[in-house]
C-alpha cells in the first residue's frame, strides 16, 4: 500500500477553508484505490473549534502546532512518505513547508506541489524567478492543480515544472446528494462565499446588485466576514454554514449562485467546489461567466450562465420552480456520470503509480 503525507490547510474544518470538500473528497476516494494517507494540518484560524467533521477512518490526521518545532516535527513525520504533498495555502510557514518537504523527503519519495489556487499562484510567480514556488518547481516530481485548464498547463511548463495534471473539483456522491428543503434556507437565490478580497467585487456585481434589482425576492447570504457589511434588506446573512448544511441550502433555494474569485474567473477552467456541491444535491445554479464552463456542464440545460447580476435578475425573473428542477436534475445526472471524486482519484492514482514505477531508485536534486 502506498503511503501520501499530504500538507494542507484542513482536512477536518471548512471554516475559512473552502477546499475542505475537495480534499476530502479526493482522498477519501485515494484511500479506497489503496493508498494509505497522512494529512497534517495546522492549528490555526481557529479552525479545530469550528470542525465539521472528526478525523475519519480514510485517513489519519495530525494537528500540528504552527511554530518552529511544529515544523520540524511534521516534516520529519512524512519522511516514510512514497508520495510527499505539499498544497498552496496551508496558511502558515507556507514557504518553510515547501522547502521542507523538498529536503526531508525520502531520496526514493515524490515530492507533489498541489496548488489549490493556480491562476493566483502563477500572478504571483509571473516576473518573479526568485518566487519560492517558482524556484522548488525543478525540485518536484510534479504540480497539481486544482484547476485551471491550457493555460495553467502551459504557464507551469513555462516556469518550469517537470509536469503539470489539472485535477479538478467534483462531488461526492456519499457526501453530497439531494434532501429534503429546509425552512432554516428557503430563499430565491443563495449563496455560499467567505468574503475575500478578490473576490468581494464580483459578489457586489453579480449577488448584491442582482438583490438590488429584484427587491421582492428573498436572497440568502452564507460565510464568514459579511456580519459588518451594509447589504440591501431583502438579503439575510446568516454566517459560517457548515459541510454538514451545504446539502440543505443547496436543495431549498430555487436556485444558487456561484461566484468565482478574479483569478479564477479570468484564467477559466476553475469550477468551484461549490459547483458541484450544488449539482450534487441537484440544485439549479447559476454561475458567473468564465470560459470552460461547457466542459463541466452545458448552459441552459445544465447550468445557467451569467455575464453581470443584471443577468442574474433577468434569470430569476423567468426561472419558474419547474425550469429549476429540470435543470437541477440534469446538472445532477451530469456530475454523478461524468464528475466525481472516484474519477478525479483514478487520474490521480494512474500519474502517481506510474511515477513511482518510473523513478527507479532516482535521487531528487536537493534544494
Amino acid at each position: 500500500m502506498p503511503r501520501m503525507a499530504f500538507h494542507g490547510s484542513s482536512l477536518l474544518s471548512s471554516y475559512w477553508n473552502g477546499a475542505a470538500t475537495y480534499y476530502r473528497g479526493l482522498l477519501r476516494a485515494l484511500h479506497g484505490r489503496g493508498w494509505e494517507i497522512t494529512f497534517f494540518e495546522p492549528d490555526a484560524y481557529d479552525r479545530q473549534a469550528h470542525r465539521d467533521i472528526e478525523p475519519p477512518d480514510w485517513a489519519r490526521v495530525v494537528v500540528w502546532q504552527p511554530t518552529d518545532e511544529g515544523l520540524r516535527h511534521v516534516l520529519e513525520a512524512s519522511r516514510d512518505a512514497d508520495v510527499v504533498v505539499k498544497a498552496s495555502g496551508v496558511g502558515v510557514h507556507d514557504d518553510a513547508l515547501l522547502a521542507g518537504t523538498i529536503a526531508h523527503a525520502a531520496p526514493e519519495a515524490l515530492v507533489v506541489f498541489w496548488d489549490v489556487d493556480a491562476a493566483a499562484t502563477l500572478g504571483e510567480m509571473t516576473g518573479r524567478p526568485d518566487h519560492p514556488v517558482r524556484r522548488a518547481l525543478r525540485h518536484l516530481d510534479a504540480v497539481m492543480t486544482y484547476g485551471g485548464g491550457p493555460p495553467v498547463l502551459t504557464a507551469y511548463a513555462e516556469m518550469g515544472a517537470r509536469a503539470c495534471h489539472p485535477i479538478y473539483n467534483a462531488v461526492d456522491p456519499a457526501t453530497h446528494f439531494p434532501v429534503p428543503p429546509d425552512r432554516r434556507f428557503t430563499t430565491t437565490l443563495g449563496l455560499l462565499a467567505n468574503r475575500l478580497p478578490d473576490r468581494e467585487a464580483r459578489i457586489d456585481d453579480f449577488f448584491l446588485r442582482a438583490a438590488a434589482l429584484r427587491p421582492g425576492d428573498a436572497f440568502l447570504l452564507g460565510g464568514n466576514g459579511w456580519h459588518d457589511r451594509s447589504l440591501p434588506p431583502n438579503v439575510r446573512a446568516i454566517g459560517h454554514v457548515g459541510t454538514a448544511d451545504h446539502n440543505a441550502f443547496n436543495a431549498s433555494a430555487r436556485a444558487v449562485l456561484n461566484v468565482a474569485r478574479d483569478s479564477m474567473a479570468a484564467m477559466g477552467w476553475s469550477p468551484a467546489t461549490r459547483v458541484f456541491e450544488a449539482a450534487g444535491a441537484g440544485a439549479c445554479l447559476i454561475t458567473d461567466a468564465w470560459e470552460g464552463i461547457e466542459e463541466f456542464l452545458a448552459p441552459g440545460t445544465e447550468v445557467l450562465v451569467a455575464r453581470d447580476g443584471a443577468d442574474v435578475a433577468e434569470l430569476l425573473a423567468t426561472l419558474t420552480p419547474g425550469q429549476a428542477h429540470a435543470i437541477g436534475a440534469s446538472a445532477f445526472a451530469r456530475v454523478r456520470r461524468d464528475h466525481t471524486y472516484d474519477r478525479r482519484a483514478r487520474q490521480v492514482d494512474t500519474v502517481l503509480r506510474e511515477l513511482l514505477a518510473t523513478r527507479a531508485g532516482g535521487v531528487r536534486q536537493c534544494a
